[in-house]
């Protein structure tokens, strides 16, 4: 499964590669590939700082237990309403999603050890 995961992510970012730098030879920045390439380095990035941090814990037993698996769904649909916002809204809004998704996952990993219940 994580093959897949890095293997798709890859090919996203390879794609934005090329799209940004076709867009940046015709003349036009800030084009759907920059964002797209911006929204999947993010979610790539706070999936593995996620599970990084969330692994540290689980060993020093700060957390019970952590499983980074149901990120992933949450990036996919996060990385999607990013996507749409920056596109429709600007940058600010768009970084207030991935922020507002950051601290839904803080809850969800809280909750499901019950840090918040003690």
């Amino acid at each position: 499964m994580k093959r897949w995961v890095w293997l798709t992510a890859g090919v996203l970012v390879i794609a934005g590669l090329a799209g940004l730098a076709t867009a940046r030879l015709v003349g036009r920045r800030g084009s759907r590939f920059s964002v797209l390439l911006t929204v999947v380095s993010g979610w790539l990035a706070a999936w593995v700082l996620w599970g990084f941090a969330g692994g540290l814990a689980a060993h020093y037993g700060v957390l019970q237990t952590y499983d980074g698996t149901p990120f992933t769904i949450l990036a996919i649909v996060g990385g999607i309403w990013q996507y749409r916002t920056h596109v429709r809204r600007g940058r600010e809004p768009a970084l207030a999603v991935f922020v507002g998704g950051q601290l839904l996952w803080l809850g969800v990993v809280l909750v499901l050890n019950g840090v918040l219940s003690r």
